[in-house]
């Protein structure tokens, strides 16, 4: 597997569009739903934090965006949202995006990076989080509404950025 992780272009909007929509209609990781308009989307991807998508070929097969958690005081925390195509999945692209985010948020001078809304019955994306160091911060009681399980909480994780 080669896989490019590289900075997002416009011109990428809509591969990146086609990767995501698909994990809307799962209901199981995203407070998005299937309303949620690609003119959305690309305001919610290319407006404040820089994107990055990750490539295999020509195909976007993950995206993450990266950017101050809140501005000013606490600007020296990271925080990032994630997706991984569903064709792609299970392929280890997820890391990839969360290490790349991750060494990026060092380099930009970054002391943390804090999640603020992870789903809990997220199996997958829990462990790597947990893999990767993150330690939750706080719960969100029943803040997810599952498309199968009803009310789940969804979880605050947050890490330090050790120097390289």
């Amino acid at each position: 597997m080669t896989i490019e992780i590289r900075r997002a272009a416009p011109a990428d909007l809509d591969g990146m569009w086609a990767a995501f929509q698909p994990l809307l209609e799962g209901g199981d990781a995203f407070p998005f739903g299937p309303a949620f308009e690609k003119t959305t989307f690309q305001l919610h991807w290319f407006s404040n934090h820089p994107a990055y998508v990750a490539c295999d070929g020509e195909s976007i097969v993950g995206m993450y965006k990266m950017g101050a958690n809140y501005p000013d005081h606490g600007a020296h925390v990271a925080s990032a949202t994630y997706a991984v195509a569903k064709q792609a999945q299970g392929r280890g692209i997820g890391r990839l995006l969360v290490e790349h985010s991750l060494a990026q948020a060092r380099r930009e001078g970054f002391l943390a990076m804090q999640f603020n809304y992870v789903v809990g019955s997220n199996a997958a994306a829990m462990a790597l989080y947990r893999k990767l160091g993150f330690n939750i911060a706080g719960t969100l009681p029943q803040a997810f509404r599952h498309r199968e399980l009803g009310l789940v909480d969804a979880y605050v994780l947050h890490r330090f950025l050790e120097k390289e």
